[in-house]
This record gives C-alpha cells, sequence and structure tokens, in this order.
C-alpha cells in the first residue's frame, strides 16, 4: 500500500512541474488533462505527507521517552504520543478510502430523469417537488441546471422531468438517487384528512461523451413532428419536434422543448446518448451484481429506495436504514446528510468486501 502512496506522490510532484512547463500551458486539452489529475491525487498526497509526518513523531515521541526525562516532560511526551497514535488510525482508515477504486463516472455530468409514477395527480405534484428538491441542492453546490424538457400537469405538477445538472462531481453525489421514492402525506384534495401513498420514479444517468459511446447514424432513426401542448394544440407551425431511436437497444427520445428542430435534436441526442451508455452500464452491473449484491446499488429502478412521510417530517432511506427527521429541510435541497451516509455506507461495504475478498 505504502508504495502504492509513494507512487502516487512522485507522480503529483511530477505534474506540479509538467503545469508549469509553457509546452504544456500551451496545449489546452492536455493542460486540463493533467489539472484534472492533479486535482484528483491531492487530497491522497496531502493525507499521505500528513501520515508521514504522525509516523514520524511517533518515532520520535518513543525515542523522547527512552529517556530520562522528569515527571512533568514524560507525562506530556505520553499524551502526545497516544494523540499521534490515534491519528495514524485515523489516516490509516482515510487513506483505504482514498485507495479504493474509483467510479470513472464520478467527477461526471448527469442527466436525471424524474416521472410521476403511481398516485394520478398526487405522484405528479410529489414529482415536482422532488425536482424542486434537486434543482435547490445544485445551486447549493455551485452546480448548473438545464431543464431539458418537461410535461407539466394542469394542477402544477410532473408526469416527466429531464434535466442536466453540470458541475464538479455530479455524479459521484446523486448516482445514488436512481430508484422509486415514495410519499405519505395528506393531498390537498383530500377533504377527510386521510393519508395517500403515492411515488415517483428516478433515474440519474452520466453523460456519456462521443468517444465513450460510438452510435453509427444508421442505427439511429430520425422522426420530425410537430410540437403539441396541452390538449393537443399545436405550439408552432414547423415541424420542430424529435424523436430519435436507437435500432439496436430500441431506446427512444423524444424532444420538444425547443422552437429550433436543431436544438431539439442536440438535446435529443444527448439524453439518448446517456440512456444507451447506461443500459450498457447497467447490464454489466446485473452480471457483476449476479456474484455480489451491491450494498446501495444503482441497480434496480423500480426498487424503492426512499420514503417521505409528511405527517412526522420524517424522511427514511430503506437501504441504509437512516432515518431523518427533518423532511422539511430536505424538500428545501439540504441533502448533504443523506448524501454523506450513502457515500460513507458504500465506501465501508467496499472496503469490507476489499479486505474479505
Amino acid at each position: 500500500m505504502y508504495d502504492q502512496l509513494q507512487a502516487i506522490e512522485d507522480r503529483y510532484e511530477e505534474l506540479g512541474e509538467l503545469l508549469s512547463d509553457p509546452a504544456v500551458i500551451n496545449d489546452t486539452k492536455r493542460f486540463m488533462q493533467l489539472s484534472k489529475e492533479e486535482s484528483n491525487t491531492r487530497e491522497t498526497v496531502e493525507v499521505y505527507r500528513r501520515y508521514k509526518q504522525v509516523v514520524e513523531g511517533i518515532k520520535d515521541t518513543e525515542e523522547l521517552l527512552g529517556e530520562s526525562l522528569d515527571a512533568e516532560m514524560a507525562e506530556m511526551a505520553k499524551e502526545e504520543l497516544a494523540d499521534l497514535k490515534k491519528e495514524k488510525e485515523v489516516l490509516e482508515e482515510k487513506i483505504k478510502i482514498l485507495l479504493l477504486p474509483k467510479d470513472p463516472n464520478d467527477d461526471k455530468n448527469i442527466i436525471m430523469e424524474i416521472r410521476g409514477a403511481a398516485g394520478g395527480d398526487e405522484a405528479a405534484l410529489f414529482a415536482g417537488d422532488l425536482f424542486n428538491m434537486y434543482q435547490k441542492f445544485a445551486e447549493a453546490q455551485g452546480w448548473k441546471v438545464d431543464v431539458m424538457d418537461a410535461n407539466i400537469t394542469g394542477i402544477g405538477g410532473y408526469k416527466e422531468v429531464i434535466m442536466m445538472i453540470t458541475g464538479e462531481n455530479v455524479f459521484s453525489k446523486l448516482k445514488y438517487e436512481s430508484g422509486a421514492h415514495r410519499v405519505q402525506r395528506v393531498p390537498s384534495t383530500e377533504s377527510q384528512g386521510r393519508i395517500h401513498t403515492s411515488t415517483a420514479t428516478v433515474v440519474v444517468m452520466p453523460e456519456a461523451e462521443e468517444v465513450e459511446i460510438e452510435m453509427a447514424d444508421k442505427d439511429i432513426r430520425v422522426d420530425i413532428y410537430h410540437a403539441s401542448g396541452a390538449g393537443g394544440q399545436h405550439v408552432n407551425k414547423t415541424a420542430s419536434a424529435v424523436r430519435l431511436t436507437h435500432l439496436p437497444t430500441g431506446i427512444a427520445v423524444a424532444m420538444q422543448d425547443e422552437r429550433s428542430q436543431l436544438k431539439n435534436r442536440e438535446k435529443a441526442m444527448k439524453v439518448l446518448r446517456a440512456r444507451v451508455y447506461d443500459q450498457i452500464q447497467h447490464e454489466a452491473q446485473s452480471e457483476y451484481d449476479a456474484s455480489r449484491k451491491s450494498a446501495v446499488g444503482t441497480g434496480d429502478r423500480s426498487e424503492r429506495i426512499r420514503t417521505y412521510n409528511f405527517p412526522q417530517n420524517r424522511v427514511t432511506d430503506h437501504r441504509i436504514g437512516l432515518t431523518i427527521q427533518k423532511l422539511d429541510q430536505i424538500l428545501a435541497g439540504k441533502l448533504d446528510e443523506i448524501v454523506d451516509a450513502l457515500v460513507l455506507y458504500d465506501q465501508t461495504s467496499k472496503l469490507e468486501e476489499m479486505q474479505n475478498g
């Protein structure tokens, strides 16, 4: 493990030199790649350097205790040694997590799809609540949200909304959100005060670059048609709505949000590429999960992952048994507590698996 850490530190120092090289600075693409690599290894190097200092500190303090010291100095040295040993243990655990294989999609932007599922109008309203929650969370992280397509119901809910979230490490924080989200509350239309249960589904997909997934023109069928609004009336007289179908997988994406056919086609292509990439990854994950059940999983899309209970102001994540009495804050976008718990649970599970395997 320590040979690996030393190699990472050596590479980090080399990257520092390369990034100050005029030839690299003038090559934008290479400069960006190396900057990203340096940024990804910085925390590991900082923790490893601190670890080396602590180990050195333990060695020096133990040598000091071997000398003849007065009682007060000896007591202080013992306290310092105990603190350093505790810190060493903490750093060792941190290093193990930092050395876990990284998900190659973690630093990617995402395409998120939210749909009202079981529960009619109430499910669509809840889909709208989730949409607002993720928007606010993204805002707090300094990410950018671009709504690509939305199907709004008459009472302000969402049958479906597709958005792209761009920023730093978006997928790493939101990848555990895929699944069925359940709400328990009294709908505004319910005169008897009875609690109803509805669900909305969330799908999180990493943005796929052209270099990662090749889709030949012959494999994509393009249909152009008139965009229509509520009730089916034509929004405009030009045929601007686009439906793309990936023939090998049968995955189809329709986009009519923009007035321009070209813009709708660009958006549809982004979503199609993400869905095809996502399906390929899911198939590979399913094969992997056949031999090992993923701890938190981004697997079964119909799996009920979380319940939002309004009467008790409670949110429960069923995968990790986490219950938080802060529903109002969570729906206001304060998702950090849940996100951090899911990341930690997944890391701990992977660490156990690595140690047992």
